[in-house]
């Protein structure tokens, strides 16, 4: 007997070996990729107290072989794509910044670092309409949709045949068959639940259809890490919408009761549609995604790019970062654009993990005596990362930043709104996934219509909030604090 549990023990410690060896060599793997340095830290953390747990989070979803192997493909070809115009579209931006200076004030740096890093062309002859919520939002994707007499163009992150997917179904089929050509991109991952079924009525109607990168094996997959989270519908190169509101009964509110019987959740998301030159942004990533997903050679043609003169009056960029961009560029025109205010700073967002950057802006901006609100859920659909985003609270109150959560339901809008002129609403929650991971798109808005909108949903949105109070707030128990410090340390890999 005693011989049997020496074996046995010595079985496992050679098993603990094998893990801790290996351990250490996925460690020094981390150590020289010269990630992030918080990034670097979590995962060491997490090999050193759950060895075994680690190296799996690793190699699923930390490696970044696939990542740059794939997009470094993808960036070459996007480059090739839009480099021929490089010149025009910078000397139209300056153009344009030159002829709104007074508007401009203070805000050039965000316009040339979007210009520089991703060629966002900046233009001023938008109309911009804010939906609220899916009740608002569709019935003018519907409209916009019914009125396509050359090609509508989709790409979302989620998409799911519930009443609203089919009603969308059914109206691109119809489209499809009156001769309106209809391209449609889906995130592989985020769309996981919508069938082959559904899939093949689309492409019996002549649609063509492509998933962001197929994913055969979601458990084993660390392709799951990168996603295309971006919500973009164009119509006849016209027309535009992003925001954050997937295609989902959960967006108009329908739902009474979830899988598990629980009583569904309010939700409160924003969108924008768009009129105007800036549609063309948001069709030159839709192609440089499909020419990715669908391995075809859509050119930037008139057809693509018919020649609009819009009718309204609204400075936008379209602002895109991914796992296929130089640099985190949506993190960048956050941060520029929250150093850029000089009276108030409005933020909703529902995954609150900010980078240092970030928070260090937050807390100058607040410090110089800035009014600033951050608004975010009071309930939540991810304990971990509400778990992390708690964190944050005390440091950013210590310094004046007021926080409010949410409590008519989930509040899923992605928007800031700086002074009385410049907005930033889209698909990027304001956390490292957004920042490092997902394929995102933004708009960043110059002009004061879209900003008093946006402000005036703001306060509405806070008299169904409640305030957090920093001397209530720092009565929490140790143990919570314990759990949200311990969150904030996985942060980076949230």
């Amino acid at each position: 007997m005693l011989l049997e549990i020496n074996i046995s023990e010595v079985v496992l410690n050679t098993y603990l070996l094998i893990i801790y060896m290996f351990a250490v060599v996925v460690a020094a793997r981390i150590l020289l990729e010269n990630r992030n340095p918080a990034k670097t830290v979590a995962y060491l953390l997490l090999l050193l107290f759950i060895p075994f747990v680690g190296i799996i989070v690793y190699i699923f979803f930390g490696l970044n072989y696939r990542k740059k192997r794939l997009y470094k493909r993808k960036l070459k070809a996007d480059t090739e794509l839009f480099g021929y115009v490089r010149k025009q579209i910078v000397k139209e931006s300056e153009q344009v910044m030159a002829e709104h200076s007074e508007w401009m004030k203070g805000r050039e740096s965000i316009v040339r670092l979007l210009l520089n890093d991703s060629l966002a062309k900046l233009t001023s002859d938008n109309q911009i309409d804010l939906l609220i919520n899916g009740e608002e939002k569709f019935p003018a994707v519907f409209a916009a949709m019914e009125a396509a007499e050359k090609f509508i163009h989709l790409e979302y992150f989620i998409f799911e045949n519930d009443k609203i997917g089919h009603e969308i179904k059914e109206l691109l089929i119809r489209k499809s068959k009156a001769g309106v050509t209809v391209r449609f991109i889906y995130d592989d991952y985020g769309s996981r639940h919508l069938h082959s079924n559904f899939i093949n009525e689309l492409k019996a109607a002549g649609i063509r259809v492509f998933p962001f990168y197929r994913i055969y094996f979601p458990l084993l997959a660390n392709r799951i890490n990168y996603r295309d989270h971006r919500k973009i519908i164009v119509v006849d190169g016209k027309v535009g919408f992003i925001g954050g509101i997937n295609v989902s009964d959960r967006y108009i509110n329908l739902r009474r009761k979830h899988r598990k019987g629980k009583k569904g959740l309010y939700w409160r998301d924003s969108h924008i549609r768009i009129e105007g030159s800036a549609v063309q942004g948001l069709q030159y990533l839709f192609i440089s995604n499909w020419n990715f997903c669908s391995e075809e050679d859509l050119q930037l043609t008139n057809h693509l790019f018919p020649q609009q003169t819009g009718h309204g009056n609204e400075l936008v960029q379209i602002a895109s970062s991914g796992p296929d961009s130089k640099h985190s560029t949506i993190m960048m025109s956050f941060v520029a654009a929250i150093n850029s205010a000089i009276r108030s700073i409005y933020i909703t967002t529902p995954y609150f993990i900010p980078n240092d950057a970030l928070i260090d802006c937050l807390k100058r901006a607040a410090i110089c005596g800035l009014d600033i609100q951050l608004l975010i859920p009071g309930i939540t659909d991810t304990l971990l990362v509400n778990a992390a985003a708690r964190s944050f609270y005390e440091e950013l109150m210590e310094v004046g930043v007021r926080i409010f959560t949410y409590q008519k339901g989930f509040v899923h809008a992605k928007t800031v709104v700086i002074d009385d002129n410049l907005s930033i609403i889209g698909t990027a929650n304001m956390d490292v996934r957004s920042f490092d991971c997902n394929f995102e798109v933004n708009a960043v808005v110059y002009g004061t219509d879209l900003n008093l909108k946006l402000t005036n949903s703001f306060k509405n949105d806070l008299l169904n909030s409640k305030e957090l109070d920093l001397a209530t707030w720092r009565q929490r128990s140790r143990w919570k604090k314990l759990g949200e410090s311990i969150a904030r340390l996985l942060a980076p890999l949230l």
